[in-house]
């Protein structure tokens, strides 16, 4: 009996053994299960994760805020210099022109720096130039027009032949102005009345 007894705790030491090997087998089954109902592939998904929609959307929204920022681009102006001024936007050189015929005395030449400004606008802007600068430019004046009803700028040549010119086509010419403010709206000539305002009450002769 006593050899018996060490060799049926032998046994029973490695039946346990087993036992516990079996429990840890069934405990971790489950778990490649789990992975295998997850794909195998992908983690759980956690707190704080950003939504599938939102991470996609991410390049989307790039690239909306860079079509904005090219977009915001051509819209700037290139700025455009008319003797010693300089102009951001058509509608800032039709401004000054506009309120240089309504600040100055009628009949008067204008000063050399004005002077200087009309006559690169001539240059730059108008159709035909040469023709309206003529024998040489002596002086330009702001005249009341006879046909049109207001103000507008006029060429005193050298030859003491005098022409009128829109100041208008002039800046169209250099930067197209708004559409409201366009030629186009103003084709019927001196019409309408004094023409008060933006649209009217300058220079629109040729």
């Amino acid at each position: 009996m006593a050899e018996t007894e060490p060799v049926a705790n032998e046994a029973l030491s490695m039946a346990e053994k087993e036992e516990t090997s079996v429990q840890k087998m069934d405990v971790e089954v489950p778990a490649a299960d789990d992975s295998a109902d997850n794909g195998g592939s992908k983690r759980p998904r956690e707190a704080g994760d950003k939504p599938e929609d939102e991470e996609n959307g991410d390049d989307t929204k790039k690239a909306r805020v860079d079509q904005s920022v090219e977009e915001e681009k051509k819209d700037v102006s290139v700025p455009v210099s008319v003797g010693s001024k300089s102009f951001l936007s058509s509608v800032e050189m039709f401004d000054y022109f506009y309120k240089l015929l309504h600040s100055w005395s009628l009949n008067l030449n204008l000063n050399k720096y004005e002077h200087m400004v009309l006559l690169d606008l001539l240059k730059k802007g108008h159709a035909e130039p040469e023709r309206k600068i003529g024998t040489g430019v002596r002086a330009f004046q702001i005249r009341f027009h006879p046909h049109f009803k207001s103000r507008c700028f006029f060429v005193v040549r050298e030859d003491d032949s005098v022409d009128d010119f829109s100041f208008r086509k002039c800046v169209d010419q250099i930067q197209p102005l708004p559409a409201n403010m366009q030629t186009k709206h103003y084709a019927n000539g001196g019409k309408g009345g004094s023409g008060r305002g933006r649209g009217g009450g300058y220079g629109r002769g040729r």
